[in-house]
């Protein structure tokens, strides 16, 4: 079985990497693949620019659609999300307490709503429920993420966001006293259910039944350092990667100078990536002669990802 093959074996895949490599591509080959051979995919674009519609040739948005058999896909709105996820929270907010200080209490959401992170923590509260597979449809995820540090914060939410309930926790625990069953209080019980599906998140990101991460580069400079270090601090966060995608890989028939000279230059930077990525599975995506737009170029990487 080969390495591509394998990766289809998961029920979830994060495609990463530096901006302009070929997340897109890749991650939508790849979900285009898996559908074919008979699995419910959905493909999700967490990346703000989103590129899924153009790559796939037909308009993705906000809600899940089908594009085609086996094959669904989604493009999350940040700012849509946030606003979805605090008027949540002020529902729940409003069946915990009276009418005395809901006004206040909704005051300080918006406020907090309007912070900077506030849409990162709706993006990862949309990407946690998919996880954790809330939405049984499908029997695999594929994640096209933002560039690299945006997908790094997010994998870290988890132990920041336990850190922060915890501390919510034990203030709601002074807050009642020794004598009060925290057991029977709602705030306590909304807390306690809010860790609880983080822990379950985490546990099925860091997963290798479950999850892979892979990443993609070209065979240049920047993007290869960028993929060194994305995979130590993926390491360091326990989250496995399946496997390393170089995309637009010369062909090497070329007798133009120009491209020989190309050709040269890449072969020094695969030989490096081949060196120091030695213990991941690496994979090639030959550079086409066009753009890539449209299901049949799609096929065309697809079958150069998964060939026995």
């Amino acid at each position: 079985m080969s390495d591509a093959v394998r990766l289809l074996d998961k029920k979830v895949l994060f495609f990463g990497g530096k901006g302009g490599v070929g997340k897109t591509t890749s991650a939508a080959a790849t979900a285009l693949h898996a559908s074919r051979s008979g699995k419910r995919v959905l493909l999700v674009s967490t990346d703000p620019a989103h590129n899924t519609s153009d790559i796939l040739g037909r308009p993705v948005g906000p809600e899940i659609v089908e594009m085609l058999p086996n094959l669904s896909a989604l493009e999350i709105d940040a700012g849509q999300e946030s606003g979805r996820y605090v008027a949540e929270v002020k529902e729940r907010i409003k069946a915990l307490f009276g009418h005395a200080i809901l006004k206040e209490a909704n005051r300080q959401i918006d406020l907090a709503a309007s912070m900077p992170a506030a849409e990162e923590v709706a993006l990862f509260d949309r990407i946690g429920s998919l996880i954790r597979g809330e939405d049984d449809r499908f029997d695999l995820i594929v994640f096209d993420t933002a560039p690299t540090g945006h997908t790094l914060r997010l994998i870290k939410m988890p132990e920041l966001m336990e850190a922060w309930i915890r501390a919510l926790s034990r203030s709601r625990r002074a807050m009642l006293g020794v004598d009060q069953d925290d057991k029977n209080d709602p705030i306590m019980n909304s807390l306690s259910d809010r860790l609880e599906r983080l822990r379950e998140f985490r546990a099925r990101l860091i997963s290798p039944r479950v999850t892979a991460f892979v990443l993609v580069l070209i065979a240049e400079r920047l993007p290869i350092e960028e993929t060194a270090r994305a995979l130590e601090q993926l390491d360091e966060a326990g989250v496995r990667v399946g496997a390393l995608v170089v995309n637009r890989v010369l062909p090497s028939s070329s007798v133009d100078p120009f491209l020989m000279a190309r050709q040269a230059q890449e072969r020094v930077y695969l030989d490096e990536i081949d060196r120091r990525f030695a213990a991941v599975a690496r994979l090639r995506i030959p550079q086409l002669p066009r753009d890539v737009h449209g299901i049949e170029t799609l096929e065309t990487i697809a079958a150069s990802l998964f060939r026995a």
